[in-house]
């Protein structure tokens, strides 16, 4: 009877072992995707845009079959391409997908030039036939021509770790408009006895490892020049080639603007300055002019400094310097600084920080541990506001055997209370260790100043008449870069 038993049980499981999988029917059977339409925000030509992800579920209590996968082909002449299994293309073919589970579907595009100078949308479908039923998700692109630029040449230097600059030079004077956007790969190097020229409302995009340098720190021969030329409402824009909305606000998607010793007379004016790992990186003095002067700039989301001055002259108004992984601005080594209505705001989110928004020092320690001392000239900040998440937010490192010459006039500082800041009171300035009521929204980077903040009409008068909004300063005016307006 046992052994009957047994018998009956192994051929039941053979059965079910042999049993042939069942796929759902046209109704039953339909799929669900993630979303209806993926978006490509603006892809420059001929670069491959970042990878999109479309996830395709099946919510059946059976399994589905999908008979083919295929691009509809409308009007993107092979723009998009597929990854389905681990398989490259436009077409893919028997995908199976089990009762209650899904697959990835990845998702890029390339989009040939063409005539004209405006963003222009490229559209296509992928559709997904199943037991007979075809559905679709929609493709959709904005192409952008550019003007490219390419590394032509290499060069190696040797520091904490040996990196190798791949570079285009620029070897005469030369003006960048804003009729295409500008993208860097590498590095773009202006040589001495050269100026580049950035006019008003142009876009610069930096590939990742990019940046633009200022002389040839290679050669002994001062110069080199950049002017950044932009306007009110018309800033010049400089940010990673990434330009899908989730990274906006990632830092630390290319390098930075380097200004190498040697170089003279850059200015910058009116810019935006974002994503990058510095900002803004000034090196020694090339003559007895400032080395940089920037206005009506603002620099944010820096992966580590926003401005990197280093035996420097700079001079700065009306800037907004905010949310860097390490230092809004360091003066490091000594040299001459001059400062004014600029508001210093270091509320970084996204890794802990233990570095102030502001360092100033007047040495470096040497290759071999010797200690180099460089005077800091002046560090003379007027109207400011230096401020950030940290209870204190200013480090003063000072070797007395060298100069050490700072001064905050009417400005507003995040210290302790007991701070060994004591003539502070005697230059109008006004310590703080609560932030909250100074900004409008730190989270969403606004730094106006709240309506009780006590920024306003704190400053002393100087020749700066509009703020960085081109706002009027009317009677005392507030501290920072701008101006409270009812």
């Amino acid at each position: 009877m046992l052994k009957r038993i047994i018998l009956t049980l192994l051929v039941i499981l053979s059965l079910n072992a042999c049993k042939r999988e069942f796929f759902a029917e046209s109704g039953p059977g339909e799929l669900q995707f993630s979303t209806d339409t993926i978006i490509f925000d603006t892809v420059f030509t001929s670069v491959g845009s970042t990878t999109h992800t479309l996830k395709v579920y099946n919510r059946n209590n059976n399994s589905v079959s999908i008979n083919s996968i295929d691009l509809a082909n409308l009007n993107s002449e092979g723009v998009y391409r597929i990854n389905v299994d681990g398989v490259s293309g436009t077409h893919a073919e028997n995908i199976k997908i089990a009762a209650h589970d899904s697959i990835y579907i990845f998702v890029e595009a390339t989009i040939n030039p063409v005539d004209g100078n405006l963003p222009y949308l490229v559209t296509d479908s992928l559709l997904f036939v199943t037991n007979g039923k075809t559905q679709n998700v929609d493709l959709v692109a904005y192409g952008q021509n550019a003007n490219f630029y390419t590394p032509h040449d290499n060069f190696f230097m040797s520091g904490a770790d040996t990196v190798n600059y791949k570079y285009h030079s620029i070897t005469e004077n030369t003006t960048w408009n804003n009729s295409l956007p500008h993208v860097i790969y590498g590095y773009v190097i202006v040589e001495p006895n050269a100026t580049l020229t950035i006019n008003e409302g142009c876009q610069i995009y930096f590939h990742k490892n990019s940046g633009i340098i200022v002389g040839n720190p290679l050669l002994a021969e001062n110069g080199g020049t950049l002017k950044i030329e932009g306007e009110l409402n018309n800033e010049v824009l400089f940010q990673g080639d990434r330009l899908d909305e989730w990274y906006e606000n990632v830092a630390g998607q290319w390098d930075r603007i380097w200004f190498t010793p040697g170089s003279v007379d850059n200015e910058v004016n009116y810019a935006i300055i974002r994503n990058g790992t510095v900002g803004l990186h000034a090196d020694t003095i090339g003559n007895n002019n400032p080395t940089l002067t920037v206005k009506n700039t603002i620099i944010e989301h820096m992966s580590d400094i926003g401005i990197f001055a280093q035996g420097s002259h700079v001079v700065g108004e009306n800037n907004v310097i905010s949310d860097c992984g390490r230092y809004a601005m360091v003066l490091n080594i000594g040299g001459t600084y001059d400062f004014k209505h600029s508001t210093f705001a270091n509320y970084w989110s996204f890794s802990s920080r233990n570095t102030p928004s502001i360092l100033l020092n007047n040495f470096y320690e040497d290759a071999n541990g010797n200690i180099q001392l460089r005077d800091l000239q002046e560090a003379s900040f007027t109207n400011c506001i230096i401020s950030g998440s940290l209870p204190v937010e200013i480090e003063l490192q000072e070797n007395t055997a060298a100069t050490f010459n700072y001064s905050f006039n009417n400005c507003l500082l995040k210290l302790h209370p007991d701070s060994s800041l004591t003539y502070l009171e005697e230059n109008n300035s006004i310590k703080i260790q609560n932030s909250d009521s100074l900004f409008v929204n730190t989270q969403e980077d606004n730094y106006q100043l709240h309506q009780i903040s006590p920024a306003i009409d704190a400053g002393i008068e100087t020749d700066i008449s509009q703020d960085i909004l081109g706002n009027t300063r009317s009677g005392l005016p507030d501290l920072g870069a701008y101006e409270k307006v009812d």
